[in-house]
């Protein structure tokens, strides 16, 4: 099984998604969006734009 960006509809309505790991864990979760397409594009976005991104740890 791949890492894998879960699409779904939270109680409130929003469009919302999930990125799940290999073994279906939940990594982290996204904001709630009012349309579906918009929640794509951040997806999207994602994975073209993030590929390197760095880890601030301010701790």
């Amino acid at each position: 099984m791949a890492y894998t960006f879960e699409v779904y509809k939270d109680n409130g309505g929003a469009f919302r998604f999930r990125f799940k790991a290999s073994n279906g864990e939940n990594m982290f979760a996204s904001q709630g969006y009012k349309q579906k397409r918009s929640v794509v594009s951040a997806i999207e976005s994602i994975k073209k734009n993030a590929p390197d991104a760095q880890v601030d740890d301010q701790t």
